[in-house]
C-alpha cells in the first residue's frame, strides 16, 4: 500500500507529519513523499524541511494520497503540474485526502465539485468557488475523498482511515501507542469556541478574505 504525501514550499509541518504518524503504522504502509522536484522542501517558518524522496511524474499509482495545506498552498493554486498530477492518480487512488487548506488543492483540480468537504476555518467558504459543499465538520468523508479541517485534524483523519482501512482494532492500537488523549489546555480550539476578538482579529487578517 503505498501513501503518497505531498510536499510544497511553504507546507504546514503537522499537516503532513500527523497523518503521517497515523497512516505508516498501517499493515504493509510505504510512505513516499512526493513534490515537484525531489529534495528538502521547507515548511511555512522556514525553519524545518522534509525531503521529497520522489517526484510527481516518478509516482503514478499511489493507493492513499495526502494533500497538506499552509500558506504555500495558495502558490500552487494553478500548478497545473501538482493539480495534473492530482487528476491523474485520482482516477486510481483507493483515497484522496486533505488537511487544512489542501482541500483547496483537491477542489481547484476539479475532484471536490458538488461534495462535501473542510478545510481550514478561516478558508471554508472558499471551497464553494469550486464546487463543493462546505461543512464545518473535523473530517469529512464523502467515498473515497475523505478532508479534514486545520492542522491538527490531519490526525484525526489518518486515524480515521485506519480504522477503515485495517480495522477498529488496529486504529486503537496505533491510537493508544501514540498516546494519542487529547485534553488541551484551554478549550478555543474552534471559531465557535475561542474568544469572539481572537476569531474577528483572525479573520481580519487572514489571507482568505471573500472580496
Amino acid at each position: 500500500m503505498q501513501i503518497a504525501i505531498v510536499l510544497f514550499d511553504r507546507f504546514t509541518a503537522l499537516d503532513t507529519v500527523g497523518p503521517y504518524e497515523m497512516l505508516c503504522r498501517l499493515p504493509g504502509a510505504e510512505v513516499v513523499f512526493v513534490a515537484e522536484h525531489t529534495g528538502p522542501v521547507t515548511n511555512d517558518r522556514g525553519d524545518l524541511a522534509l525531503v521529497a524522496a520522489k517526484t510527481f511524474a516518478e509516482v503514478s499509482s499511489p493507493d492513499i494520497v495526502v494533500v497538506p495545506g499552509g500558506p504555500g498552498q495558495s502558490d500552487q493554486m494553478e500548478n497545473e503540474i501538482l493539480l495534473g498530477w492530482l487528476r491523474a492518480v485520482d482516477a486510481t487512488t483507493t483515497w484522496t485526502t486533505s488537511v487544512c487548506t489542501g482541500s483547496l488543492l483537491l477542489a481547484a483540480a476539479g475532484l471536490l465539485k458538488g461534495r462535501p468537504a473542510t478545510s481550514h476555518w478561516l478558508a471554508l467558504d472558499f471551497l464553494r468557488q469550486f464546487g463543493a459543499e462546505p461543512t464545518g465538520e473535523r473530517v469529512v468523508t464523502d467515498g473515497k475523498y475523505v478532508t479534514a479541517a486545520g492542522v491538527s485534524s490531519g490526525i484525526d483523519m489518518g486515524l480515521t482511515l485506519v480504522g477503515r482501512i485495517a480495522d477498529d482494532e488496529h486504529a486503537q492500537a496505533v491510537q493508544l501507542l501514540t498516546e494519542y488523549d487529547p485534553q488541551p489546555p484551554y478549550d478555543a480550539g474552534s471559531p465557535q469556541k475561542a474568544p469572539a476578538a481572537l476569531v474577528e482579529e483572525f479573520r481580519t487578517k487572514s489571507r482568505f478574505i471573500l472580496r
